[in-house]
């Protein structure tokens, strides 16, 4: 009997051992095409598919939505209906209650509806009666991708009624595939290319107006394009004493051997390393590094022609200003619920039609409204969408 359970344990451990292997193997699989689409966006929606059998969704995509004009485009999607993504972008992302709340959220991090405003009151909205209910949702995953002043860029997974609510093994799952999904988009928007051959890699991006550097683990430069050498040359961002890439600054060059190092472990090893790691000029002016690893996938054939363990990216940094919505509820020290009223104010018209679409009275509405003309010293709604669209006047132009 005991020697059955024991043998009955050793089953077990090597059960549990070859599920840890096989799920290993998955997220392995699924970074490595995460950076290959960064090369080639065609291969955008099969990443996803595998993200969401990954991460335990049902659809994601890769939305980015104007802060002030709310123009919205879906980049990438898998799973959701070619209707629905089109009623998203032309009408719903602008019904969508989380929105300008999510735009003040930290890049990178996961949220949920909850963090955005209580469930039951988004449940009430028009944009959950009529885009999410239909397709069966239930809850869904979030995260900033990217911010600019005038913009938020978020990828999210949705998760059917059938799963039930997101769990703690789904949001950490997500938090491990985000810094990898933004390293890759960040790249892709750094090139600013539909397809670049791994296996060419250097010959294509000669012409690159951002440096471009092959390194080894080491950090040494096994190839650079022309802007590369320029800056090498120069000496003020980027430098390479006995052949070897660093940074002027000492704590930005710690950060790219780091990353170097770590991607000479594979894809996965990267982590969040060196996703957008500031430089400093000697004139002050601000510039970042991205880190695209070559030892994995179709991205290794480059990587062995060269000796290279990884790719780096420098350009000049986009100034960073905080998003007209940001700056507004900053200055007027606006609540989650002020805010919204406001974009829903400004986007959708009076204080009947606000109460519809956010689902909740319009005295309710009204309150909101009287607390945003004590604060920002307006008396008409006329006035607070001059207001808004001065701020972002000043910020985007």
């Amino acid at each position: 009997m005991a020697l059955a359970f024991c043998y009955n344990l050793r089953a077990k451990d090597r059960r549990g051992s070859r599920l840890v292997m096989a799920e290993l193997e998955d997220f392995s699989a699924l970074i490595g095409d995460i950076y290959d689409a960064s090369l080639d966006p065609t291969l955008w929606p099969g990443v996803f598919e595998q993200a969401c059998a990954y991460i335990g969704g049902t659809s994601s995509f890769l939305a980015s939505q104007e802060t002030v004009s709310k123009i919205t485009q879906v980049h990438f999607n898998w799973g959701v209906e070619t209707e629905y993504v089109q009623s998203f972008c032309d009408k719903y992302s602008r019904l969508n209650p989380t929105f300008p709340t999510m735009v003040f959220f930290a890049v990178e991090e996961p949220y949920g509806v909850p963090d955005c405003l209580p469930r039951e009151e988004f449940c009430g909205t028009r944009f959950a009666k009529e885009w999410v209910n239909p397709q069966g949702y239930i809850d869904s995953l979030f995260a900033n991708i990217d911010k600019t002043p005038a913009s938020c860029a978020a990828f999210a997974v949705f998760r059917h009624f059938k799963d039930g609510f997101v769990d703690d093994k789904m949001r950490q799952r997500f938090s491990l595939v985000v810094p990898h999904l933004r390293r890759a988009v960040l790249i892709g928007k750094t090139l600013n290319l539909k397809t670049v051959e791994a296996a060419a890699l250097a010959d294509s991006l000669d012409t690159l107006s951002s440096g471009m550097f092959l390194v080894d683990a080491t950090s040494r430069i096994v190839h650079a394009n022309l802007s590369g050498h320029l800056m090498v040359s120069e000496a003020t961002v980027v430098r390479a004493p006995s052949g070897k890439l660093g940074a002027i600054d000492p704590q930005a060059d710690q950060s790219l051997l780091d990353s170097f190092t770590a991607a000479a472990n594979g894809d996965a090893a990267l982590g969040r390393k060196g996703i957008a790691v500031p430089l400093r000029a000697r004139d002050d002016t601000r510039y970042v590094a991205h880190v695209l690893p070559l030892t994995s996938g179709a991205r290794r054939k480059a990587g062995a022609s060269y000796r290279a363990v990884a790719t780096v990216f420098v350009h000049k940094a986009t100034l960073e200003l905080p998003t007209p919505p940001e700056a507004i509820a900053q200055e007027f020290r606006l609540t989650p619920a002020e805010q919204r009223v406001l974009f829903a104010i400004i986007e959708v018209g009076g204080a009947p039609e606000v109460a519809e679409v956010l689902g909740i009275s319009e005295w309710t509405v009204k309150t909101h409204l009287r607390n945003l003309f004590d604060k920002t010293g307006t008396s008409r709604q006329v006035d607070l969408v001059k207001l808004v669209a001065g701020y972002a006047d000043r910020l985007i132009g």
